[in-house]
């Protein structure tokens, strides 16, 4: 009579702690914003620099080609594509003429540029990830023109390598 307790009871604490585990699970990446989602600029150490609708910073890969993400599955853990199931609205100094997709993944773009998270960015305005070379090329914020800016974050973090360069680039291969 008591294993006939204990196994219904087993049950019950095996899946709260999994409902426990999904609930908390991946909470640093941001996987699909909600319908109505926005770009802005946002003002930084380094300037005025793309977010989302949260105050996020949006970050784009020097690697990438225009419309296409190059970036590994490894590389998404630690730079989450931002994506949406609908095209943002711009606001606050963003172009919607800039605004696009990566059809296939639905991953935002920005003047061609695909759009980034850095999990290491953990509240609005935050530019961790802002000259970090990682996954085969550097990070950058972008400005209201999808250009990278290139100069280095003042608050940035101790592993953020100084740039060499300071202002917008333009295009790609910073």
């Amino acid at each position: 009579m008591n294993r006939r307790l204990s196994l219904p009871i087993l049950v019950v604490i095996i899946a709260a702690v999994v409902a426990v585990f999904v609930s908390t699970s991946g909470g640093s990446t941001k996987k699909v914003q909600p319908a109505g989602s926005s770009l802005s600029l946002t003002q930084t150490s380094v300037g005025r620099t793309l977010a989302d609708a949260n105050g996020r910073t949006l970050y784009l890969f020097a690697s990438d080609k225009p419309g296409m993400s190059t970036l590994s599955a490894a590389g998404r853990s630690v730079w989450p594509p931002f994506t949406a199931t609908t095209r943002p609205r711009a606001t606050g100094g963003a172009a919607a003429g800039l605004i696009g997709t990566v059809s296939a993944t639905g991953q935002v773009t920005y003047n061609g540029h695909p759009l980034y998270y850095f999990v290491g960015d953990k509240s609005p305005g935050q530019l961790s990830g802002q000259g970090l070379n990682e996954f085969g090329a550097r990070w950058y914020v972008l400005s209201s023109s999808g250009s990278a800016i290139t100069s280095a974050a003042k608050s940035a973090a101790p592993t953020a390598p100084s740039s060499t360069g300071s202002g917008s680039g333009a295009g790609y291969g910073y």
